[in-house]
Protein backbone atom coordinates (compact mmCIF):
# COMPACT_ATOMS: atom_id res chain seq x y z
CA UNK A 1 0.00 0.00 0.00
CA UNK A 2 1.69 3.54 -1.33
CA UNK A 3 0.96 6.74 0.59
CA UNK A 4 -0.12 8.21 -2.40
CA UNK A 5 -3.76 8.36 -3.88
CA UNK A 6 -5.39 5.89 -6.09
CA UNK A 7 -7.78 8.25 -8.57
CA UNK A 8 -10.97 6.10 -9.81
CA UNK A 9 -13.09 7.46 -12.40
CA UNK A 10 -16.68 6.99 -12.65
CA UNK A 11 -16.40 6.45 -8.87
CA UNK A 12 -19.99 7.27 -8.53
CA UNK A 13 -20.57 4.20 -11.20
CA UNK A 14 -21.42 0.98 -10.36
CA UNK A 15 -18.42 -0.87 -10.32
CA UNK A 16 -16.78 2.49 -9.48
CA UNK A 17 -18.54 2.79 -6.44
CA UNK A 18 -17.75 -0.98 -5.13
CA UNK A 19 -14.01 -0.25 -6.47
CA UNK A 20 -13.64 2.49 -4.40
CA UNK A 21 -15.25 1.14 -1.00
CA UNK A 22 -12.86 -2.00 -1.62
CA UNK A 23 -9.99 0.45 -1.88
CA UNK A 24 -10.90 2.42 1.03
CA UNK A 25 -11.42 -0.78 3.35
CA UNK A 26 -8.13 -1.79 2.83
CA UNK A 27 -6.89 1.49 4.01
CA UNK A 28 -5.84 3.56 0.35
CA UNK A 29 -6.73 7.38 -0.17
CA UNK A 30 -8.94 7.56 -3.04
CA UNK A 31 -9.81 10.34 -5.47
CA UNK A 32 -12.93 10.10 -7.11
CA UNK A 33 -13.83 12.05 -10.07
CA UNK A 34 -17.14 11.63 -11.77
CA UNK A 35 -19.74 14.23 -13.97
CA UNK A 36 -23.03 12.98 -12.44
CA UNK A 37 -24.82 13.25 -15.65
CA UNK A 38 -28.59 12.37 -16.40
CA UNK A 39 -27.92 8.84 -18.45
CA UNK A 40 -29.89 7.22 -16.05
CA UNK A 41 -31.02 9.07 -12.33
CA UNK A 42 -28.12 10.87 -10.82
CA UNK A 43 -30.17 10.96 -7.45
CA UNK A 44 -28.76 7.04 -7.37
CA UNK A 45 -25.07 8.04 -8.27
CA UNK A 46 -25.65 10.59 -5.26
CA UNK A 47 -26.78 7.39 -2.87
CA UNK A 48 -23.99 5.72 -3.63
CA UNK A 49 -21.42 8.92 -3.28
CA UNK A 50 -23.10 9.04 0.28
CA UNK A 51 -21.99 5.03 1.33
CA UNK A 52 -18.48 5.78 0.04
CA UNK A 53 -18.48 9.17 2.18
CA UNK A 54 -19.68 7.57 5.02
CA UNK A 55 -17.14 4.70 5.09
CA UNK A 56 -14.19 7.00 3.96
CA UNK A 57 -12.76 8.07 6.81
CA UNK A 58 -11.62 11.14 5.53
CA UNK A 59 -9.46 8.98 3.05
CA UNK A 60 -12.04 10.14 0.00
CA UNK A 61 -12.25 13.48 -2.23
CA UNK A 62 -14.55 13.22 -4.62
CA UNK A 63 -14.11 15.58 -8.14
CA UNK A 64 -17.03 16.66 -10.08
CA UNK A 65 -16.07 17.09 -13.54
CA UNK A 66 -16.09 15.80 -16.81
CA UNK A 67 -12.61 14.04 -18.11
CA UNK A 68 -13.46 14.62 -21.15
CA UNK A 69 -12.88 18.13 -21.09
CA UNK A 70 -9.31 18.01 -20.71
CA UNK A 71 -8.76 21.85 -19.44
CA UNK A 72 -10.96 21.44 -16.88
CA UNK A 73 -9.46 17.94 -15.66
CA UNK A 74 -6.09 19.03 -16.05
CA UNK A 75 -6.72 22.16 -13.77
CA UNK A 76 -8.73 20.10 -10.96
CA UNK A 77 -5.89 17.51 -11.13
CA UNK A 78 -2.96 19.51 -11.00
CA UNK A 79 -2.46 19.20 -6.99
CA UNK A 80 -3.62 16.63 -6.19
CA UNK A 81 -1.14 13.43 -5.63
CA UNK A 82 -1.99 9.89 -6.80
CA UNK A 83 0.51 7.18 -8.52
CA UNK A 84 -2.03 5.04 -9.65
CA UNK A 85 -5.51 5.46 -11.39
CA UNK A 86 -8.52 2.89 -12.39
CA UNK A 87 -10.16 4.37 -15.19
CA UNK A 88 -13.70 2.84 -14.99
CA UNK A 89 -15.82 6.06 -16.43
CA UNK A 90 -17.35 6.07 -19.36
CA UNK A 91 -20.47 6.64 -21.57
CA UNK A 92 -22.28 2.97 -21.07
CA UNK A 93 -24.89 1.51 -22.65
CA UNK A 94 -25.22 -0.50 -26.08
CA UNK A 95 -28.60 0.58 -27.36
CA UNK A 96 -27.94 4.57 -26.88
CA UNK A 97 -25.08 4.39 -29.00
CA UNK A 98 -27.27 4.29 -31.71
CA UNK A 99 -29.64 7.33 -30.32
CA UNK A 100 -26.29 9.42 -29.05
CA UNK A 101 -23.22 8.56 -30.70
CA UNK A 102 -21.35 11.75 -29.85
CA UNK A 103 -21.72 11.24 -26.25
CA UNK A 104 -19.36 7.67 -26.82
CA UNK A 105 -16.33 9.25 -28.75
CA UNK A 106 -16.42 12.31 -26.19
CA UNK A 107 -16.03 10.17 -22.79
CA UNK A 108 -14.98 6.93 -24.65
CA UNK A 109 -12.33 8.12 -26.85
CA UNK A 110 -11.54 11.77 -25.90
CA UNK A 111 -11.72 10.55 -22.52
CA UNK A 112 -9.79 8.00 -22.86
CA UNK A 113 -7.22 9.81 -24.09
CA UNK A 114 -7.31 12.57 -21.46
CA UNK A 115 -6.52 10.23 -18.86
CA UNK A 116 -3.83 7.85 -21.33
CA UNK A 117 -2.01 11.64 -21.04
CA UNK A 118 -2.42 12.00 -17.59
CA UNK A 119 -0.77 8.87 -16.83
CA UNK A 120 2.06 9.61 -19.05
CA UNK A 121 2.79 13.00 -17.72
CA UNK A 122 2.33 11.68 -13.71
CA UNK A 123 4.46 8.40 -15.22
CA UNK A 124 1.74 6.39 -12.44
CA UNK A 125 2.86 3.46 -11.28
CA UNK A 126 -0.29 1.58 -13.47
CA UNK A 127 -3.32 2.45 -15.04
CA UNK A 128 -6.25 -0.45 -15.04
CA UNK A 129 -9.15 0.67 -17.28
CA UNK A 130 -12.33 -0.61 -18.21
CA UNK A 131 -13.41 -2.49 -21.76
CA UNK A 132 -16.06 -4.64 -22.44
CA UNK A 133 -16.89 -8.23 -23.86
CA UNK A 134 -19.31 -5.78 -26.58
CA UNK A 135 -15.63 -5.79 -28.48
CA UNK A 136 -15.94 -8.78 -29.62
CA UNK A 137 -18.77 -8.42 -31.91
CA UNK A 138 -19.91 -10.63 -34.64
CA UNK A 139 -18.28 -13.52 -35.97
CA UNK A 140 -16.18 -14.50 -32.75
CA UNK A 141 -16.30 -18.23 -31.36
CA UNK A 142 -17.50 -19.08 -28.04
CA UNK A 143 -15.93 -18.75 -25.21
CA UNK A 144 -14.34 -15.18 -26.36
CA UNK A 145 -10.35 -15.09 -26.01
CA UNK A 146 -8.45 -12.54 -25.17
CA UNK A 147 -6.10 -13.84 -27.92
CA UNK A 148 -9.52 -13.42 -30.86
CA UNK A 149 -9.13 -10.77 -33.06
CA UNK A 150 -12.08 -8.03 -32.49
CA UNK A 151 -12.52 -6.56 -35.69
CA UNK A 152 -16.27 -6.84 -35.70
CA UNK A 153 -18.16 -4.62 -33.16
CA UNK A 154 -21.56 -4.42 -33.26
CA UNK A 155 -22.35 -1.43 -31.93
CA UNK A 156 -20.19 2.38 -31.81
CA UNK A 157 -20.01 1.65 -27.75
CA UNK A 158 -18.31 -1.81 -28.79
CA UNK A 159 -16.05 0.38 -31.32
CA UNK A 160 -14.99 3.28 -28.88
CA UNK A 161 -14.16 0.36 -26.06
CA UNK A 162 -11.77 -1.56 -28.69
CA UNK A 163 -9.77 2.01 -29.77
CA UNK A 164 -9.89 2.70 -26.13
CA UNK A 165 -7.51 -0.84 -26.00
CA UNK A 166 -5.82 0.34 -29.41
CA UNK A 167 -4.66 3.46 -27.79
CA UNK A 168 -3.70 2.09 -24.73
CA UNK A 169 -1.39 -0.04 -26.47
CA UNK A 170 -0.37 2.12 -28.44
CA UNK A 171 1.22 4.36 -25.17
CA UNK A 172 2.30 1.27 -23.60
CA UNK A 173 4.81 0.99 -26.55
CA UNK A 174 5.60 4.75 -26.97
CA UNK A 175 5.75 6.29 -23.54
CA UNK A 176 6.38 2.50 -21.32
CA UNK A 177 2.72 3.35 -19.58
CA UNK A 178 2.19 0.32 -17.53
CA UNK A 179 -1.91 -0.54 -18.23
CA UNK A 180 -4.28 -3.36 -18.20
CA UNK A 181 -7.60 -3.18 -19.57
CA UNK A 182 -10.07 -5.42 -18.72
CA UNK A 183 -13.07 -7.08 -20.55
CA UNK A 184 -16.27 -6.71 -18.19
CA UNK A 185 -19.01 -9.63 -19.44
CA UNK A 186 -22.53 -8.24 -17.85
CA UNK A 187 -21.36 -6.87 -14.66
CA UNK A 188 -24.78 -7.16 -12.25
CA UNK A 189 -25.52 -6.76 -8.39
CA UNK A 190 -26.44 -4.25 -5.26
CA UNK A 191 -26.18 -0.92 -6.59
CA UNK A 192 -26.33 -1.60 -10.27
CA UNK A 193 -27.34 -0.09 -13.19
CA UNK A 194 -31.21 0.78 -13.67
CA UNK A 195 -30.42 0.16 -17.55
CA UNK A 196 -29.30 -3.06 -17.24
CA UNK A 197 -31.31 -6.49 -17.57
CA UNK A 198 -31.56 -7.70 -13.61
CA UNK A 199 -32.97 -4.00 -12.51
CA UNK A 200 -35.61 -3.41 -15.53
CA UNK A 201 -36.57 -6.99 -15.03
CA UNK A 202 -36.70 -6.74 -10.99
CA UNK A 203 -38.55 -3.72 -11.08
CA UNK A 204 -40.78 -4.30 -14.06
CA UNK A 205 -42.10 -7.93 -12.11
CA UNK A 206 -42.54 -6.56 -8.67
CA UNK A 207 -44.10 -3.38 -9.89
CA UNK A 208 -46.57 -5.97 -12.57
CA UNK A 209 -45.45 -3.93 -15.52
CA UNK A 210 -44.12 -5.99 -19.03
CA UNK A 211 -40.52 -7.38 -19.37
CA UNK A 212 -38.91 -6.70 -22.92
CA UNK A 213 -37.90 -10.04 -24.14
CA UNK A 214 -35.71 -9.56 -27.10
CA UNK A 215 -34.80 -12.49 -29.90
CA UNK A 216 -37.91 -14.57 -28.17
CA UNK A 217 -35.60 -15.35 -25.19
CA UNK A 218 -32.70 -17.17 -27.02
CA UNK A 219 -30.08 -14.98 -25.79
CA UNK A 220 -27.30 -15.85 -23.44
CA UNK A 221 -24.86 -13.53 -21.35
CA UNK A 222 -22.00 -14.45 -19.21
CA UNK A 223 -22.98 -12.55 -15.87
CA UNK A 224 -20.70 -11.55 -13.55
CA UNK A 225 -21.45 -10.50 -9.87
CA UNK A 226 -20.30 -7.66 -8.75
CA UNK A 227 -17.66 -8.91 -5.97
CA UNK A 228 -15.99 -11.12 -8.58
CA UNK A 229 -15.81 -8.17 -10.97
CA UNK A 230 -14.01 -5.81 -8.22
CA UNK A 231 -11.89 -8.92 -7.04
CA UNK A 232 -10.31 -8.93 -10.45
CA UNK A 233 -10.32 -5.20 -10.53
CA UNK A 234 -8.05 -4.90 -7.23
CA UNK A 235 -5.89 -7.93 -8.18
CA UNK A 236 -4.67 -6.34 -11.48
CA UNK A 237 -4.28 -3.27 -10.17
CA UNK A 238 -1.56 -4.92 -7.47
CA UNK A 239 -0.07 -6.05 -10.33
CA UNK A 240 1.21 -3.82 -13.39
CA UNK A 241 2.58 -5.54 -16.31
CA UNK A 242 6.20 -6.01 -16.27
CA UNK A 243 8.11 -3.59 -19.16
CA UNK A 244 10.39 -6.11 -21.30
CA UNK A 245 10.37 -6.75 -25.01
CA UNK A 246 6.64 -6.57 -25.23
CA UNK A 247 5.05 -3.10 -23.99
CA UNK A 248 3.38 -3.28 -20.67
CA UNK A 249 0.28 -3.91 -21.34
CA UNK A 250 -2.21 -6.22 -20.77
CA UNK A 251 -6.23 -7.58 -21.77
CA UNK A 252 -7.78 -9.84 -19.93
CA UNK A 253 -11.81 -10.72 -19.77
CA UNK A 254 -13.43 -10.98 -16.63
CA UNK A 255 -16.36 -12.58 -16.63
CA UNK A 256 -18.46 -15.69 -14.69
CA UNK A 257 -17.46 -18.01 -17.54
CA UNK A 258 -20.66 -19.53 -17.24
CA UNK A 259 -22.65 -18.33 -19.86
CA UNK A 260 -26.16 -18.43 -18.93
CA UNK A 261 -29.67 -18.49 -20.87
CA UNK A 262 -31.74 -15.32 -20.70
CA UNK A 263 -34.73 -17.69 -19.70
CA UNK A 264 -32.85 -19.20 -16.81
CA UNK A 265 -32.19 -15.33 -15.52
CA UNK A 266 -35.62 -14.77 -15.75
CA UNK A 267 -37.12 -17.77 -13.83
CA UNK A 268 -34.65 -16.77 -11.23
CA UNK A 269 -35.63 -13.53 -11.17
CA UNK A 270 -39.68 -14.51 -10.87
CA UNK A 271 -38.77 -16.49 -7.73
CA UNK A 272 -36.91 -14.34 -5.76
CA UNK A 273 -39.61 -11.53 -6.54
CA UNK A 274 -42.37 -14.60 -5.76
CA UNK A 275 -44.72 -13.90 -9.00
CA UNK A 276 -44.35 -14.39 -12.70
CA UNK A 277 -43.09 -12.09 -15.44
CA UNK A 278 -45.62 -10.30 -17.49
CA UNK A 279 -43.54 -10.37 -21.01
CA UNK A 280 -43.47 -8.57 -24.25
CA UNK A 281 -41.79 -10.17 -26.96
CA UNK A 282 -39.71 -7.82 -28.69
CA UNK A 283 -37.60 -8.87 -31.74
CA UNK A 284 -33.60 -8.38 -31.22
CA UNK A 285 -32.06 -5.12 -30.70
CA UNK A 286 -29.76 -3.63 -33.27
CA UNK A 287 -26.36 -3.56 -31.82
CA UNK A 288 -26.60 -6.38 -29.44
CA UNK A 289 -24.80 -9.83 -29.25
CA UNK A 290 -26.70 -13.07 -29.26
CA UNK A 291 -24.23 -14.76 -26.66
CA UNK A 292 -21.43 -13.92 -24.61
CA UNK A 293 -19.08 -16.29 -22.68
CA UNK A 294 -15.91 -15.74 -20.88
CA UNK A 295 -12.89 -17.49 -21.08
CA UNK A 296 -10.59 -16.44 -18.29
CA UNK A 297 -7.82 -18.90 -18.23
CA UNK A 298 -5.30 -15.37 -19.17
CA UNK A 299 -6.49 -13.45 -15.63
CA UNK A 300 -6.64 -17.40 -13.63
CA UNK A 301 -3.24 -18.19 -14.71
CA UNK A 302 -1.60 -14.82 -14.14
CA UNK A 303 -3.29 -13.58 -11.24
CA UNK A 304 -5.29 -16.66 -10.08
CA UNK A 305 -8.56 -15.28 -10.38
CA UNK A 306 -11.78 -17.20 -9.89
CA UNK A 307 -15.44 -16.38 -9.79
CA UNK A 308 -17.06 -17.19 -6.62
CA UNK A 309 -20.57 -16.07 -6.81
CA UNK A 310 -22.87 -18.16 -9.36
CA UNK A 311 -26.34 -16.61 -10.58
CA UNK A 312 -28.40 -18.59 -7.88
CA UNK A 313 -27.00 -16.76 -5.55
CA UNK A 314 -26.20 -13.09 -7.00
CA UNK A 315 -29.74 -12.78 -8.16
CA UNK A 316 -31.60 -13.26 -5.01
CA UNK A 317 -28.66 -10.96 -3.61
CA UNK A 318 -29.53 -8.53 -6.13
CA UNK A 319 -33.33 -8.85 -5.68
CA UNK A 320 -33.33 -8.04 -2.06
CA UNK A 321 -30.87 -5.35 -2.56
CA UNK A 322 -33.60 -3.59 -4.78
CA UNK A 323 -36.20 -4.03 -2.48
CA UNK A 324 -34.18 -2.45 0.32
CA UNK A 325 -33.73 0.40 -1.70
CA UNK A 326 -37.00 1.06 -3.11
CA UNK A 327 -38.14 1.32 0.66
CA UNK A 328 -35.63 3.72 1.44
Amino acid sequence: MADDAILVTGAAGFIGMHVARTLLARGERVIGIDNFNDYYDPALKEARLAEIAREGDGRFEMLRLDFADDAAFDKALARKDFDRIVHLGAQAGVRYSLENPRAYIRSNVAGHLNLLELARHRTVRHMVYASSSSIYGGGASLPFRVEDRADHPLSLYAATKRADELMSDTYAHLYRVPLTGLRFFTVYGPWGRPDMAMWLFTSAILEDRPIQVFNGGDMRRDFTFIDDIVAGVIACLDHPPADGDAPPHKLYNIGNSNSEPLERLISMIETACGKPAIRNEQPMQPGDMKDTFADISAIERDLGFRPATPLDVGVPRFVQWYRDYIAR
